[in-house]
């Protein structure tokens, strides 16, 4: 018999023998307390149309919707290993934790990563490592080039970019009091300057995506009015401008409407309870030279604050032509966002997170690169954004070309996120990612504040202790050189071997005479 059938003619039985023996022993019926709920479920399965599985397997067909709901729960914690986690493994979870809180961070027992593995990277030591507190670091990187009035001394590590409406108040309070504790950067991320920004005192970092969240018309264009009030508020220390991310480039934000309530609504100027999607691409300029003259707008009317733009490199000859109206127009950004393919988000269709955009590193090298060839980089300061997690990450990034760094999800999980992979439907469990009342009442704003703070010091402190086993006395002086990756069993390359530095403006030097063909090859 099919387990339909089985189903029926089970539910038949109990429905004859259970008033029979209710004859004989009349306690009997407080088993009807389990078999009327039984039937009543299998019978609506049977007779529902939507699913296949309910309709051909009544009642045991429900567990495999109640194991897909909890198989990230399972994996996580019943499954995985620590070093098989997806998106962020459990040996970075538990380090960011750890330094959060401030509490042990080292390991036992030597490395679980398999060191012969293709794609493995290490940094080299000197035997002649320097102690820590000899380093000379720079702590601050200065931000703000010739054109720049009001230029801001950033740290090398600060938030990246993430909405309120993405995260919820809670979570938005903590990462700036945070960030204010740290003396770091905090990036708004493209939905607009709340209240829960302004009320820590934290720096801010003001990011303008095409939807123009915070200086928008109500047609929904670019408002200079609205973009000055707020660009000139004492928080706003940078403006970035959101080119495209690296979770979904070319595709614009998504705030589901589960989490457009009507107070994220009136920040954003848009209907609340919708899902609100912003355009692919900017209406306030066509081109590169729109681009410039469009950055040489808003550092005027912010008055004189550095004015920058973030992107995830896609066609190489795109960036190209950015440089190119650079130095044709004299008009310069005072930083550079570059953002991995690996970046992350609170919502994106799996094609765009998973096929579209340049990694991290490949796009971070070649942009450097691009902007060394043509003679730009010394003007302009490079940030780094895609899973930073750990100190050698900010080497890594420093050692290809980065000024500094900014990290998503590894502030989210000091602000207690457990990556649930709920972002998206608003049901975050630790209250970080979610509009949900009751869940993010769950996040102490004071307790995770220090947290935030905690994982900022702790991480540059990695970092400078890197430098030092490395020899180096000055950050400035960790280059390509100083890492290595595995690329077979037996090949290791270092990444001025992978890749190759270029001149400072090699590029300009016969710019007809096919350069940009040769740039592009690269």
């Amino acid at each position: 018999m099919k387990p339909k059938q089985i189903f029926i003619a089970s539910s038949i039985v109990a429905l004859l023998c259970i008033p029979a023996i209710y004859f004989f022993m009349p306690s009997i019926l407080w088993i009807l307390w389990i078999v009327v709920p039984i039937m009543a479920i299998g019978l609506v399965d049977i007779l529902q149309t939507k699913h296949t599985i309910r309709r051909n397997f009544p009642v045991i067909g429900n567990f495999r919707y109640l194991l897909e709901d909890i198989r990230p729960e399972i994996m996580q914690y019943f499954v995985e290993t620590d070093t098989e986690g997806r998106p962020i493994n459990r040996i970075y979870r538990s380090l960011i934790y750890q330094r959060a809180k401030k509490v042990n961070d080292t390991t036992p027992f030597g490395t679980q990563m398999d060191v012969y593995a293709t794609g493995y990277e290490w940094m080299d030591h000197s035997i002649y490592a320097n102690n820590h507190a000899d380093v000379h670091h720079e702590s601050r990187v200065l931000v703000g080039g010739e054109a720049c009035l009001k230029p801001y001394s950033a740290s090398i590590l600060n938030i990246s970019a993430m909405s309120f409406g993405s995260l919820s108040k809670n979570a938005v309070l903590a990462m700036n009091t945070g960030a204010k504790i740290g003396g770091f950067a905090h990036n708004t991320g493209e939905g607009g300057i709340s209240p829960y920004h302004l009320e820590p005192g934290g720096d801010l970092i003001w990011q303008i995506g095409t939807g123009y969240f915070g200086c928008r018309t109500e047609a929904g264009n670019f408002s200079e009015e609205k973009f000055q009030k707020n660009a000139t508020l004492d928080n706003v220390k940078m403006i970035e401008i959101k080119i495209s991310q690296g979770a979904k480039p070319g595709h614009g934000g998504i705030l589901p409407a589960a989490k457009n309530t009507e107070e994220i609504a009136a920040i954003r100027h848009v209907k609340p309870h919708t899902d609100v999607h912003s355009p692919p691409k900017h209406t306030a300029f066509e081109d590169a030279e729109g681009l410039m003259h469009f950055i040489q707008k808003l550092r005027d009317l912010s008055g004189g604050k550095p004015v920058g733009f973030k992107i995830c490199i896609g066609k190489k000859s795109e960036f190209i032509g950015l440089c190119e109206a650079m130095v044709n127009l004299g008009i310069k950004p005072d930083f550079i966002t570059i953002d991995g393919g690996e970046g992350g988000t609170g919502a994106a269709p799996i094609e765009f997170s998973n096929s579209l955009g340049m990694p991290l590193k490949d796009g971070l090298s070649f942009a450097i690169d691009t902007l060394r060839g043509y003679g730009l980089k010394k003007d302009i300061r490079v940030i780094a954004s895609g899973k930073v997690l750990s100190g050698f990450d900010i080497a890594r990034s420093v050692a290809l070309g980065a000024d500094m760094v900014n990290s998503a999800r590894a502030m989210m999980i000091a602000t207690g996120c457990i990556q649930a992979l709920e972002c998206n439907i608003n049901t975050c469990p630790t209250g970080v990612a979610t509009q949900d009342k009751s869940l993010m009442k769950g996040l102490v704003v004071k307790d995770k504040a220090q947290r935030v703070a905690n994982f900022h010091e702790e991480t540059v402190k990695s970092f400078i202790e890197l430098i030092a086993a490395s020899g180096i006395r000055k950050t400035e002086k960790l280059n390509r050189e100083h890492i290595n990756r595995r690329i077979g069993m037996n090949q290791v390359l270092k990444y001025n071997e992978i890749y190759p530095d270029i001149p400072e403006g090699a590029y300009l030097k016969n710019r007809n005479n096919g350069v940009k063909e040769k740039m592009i090859e690269k």
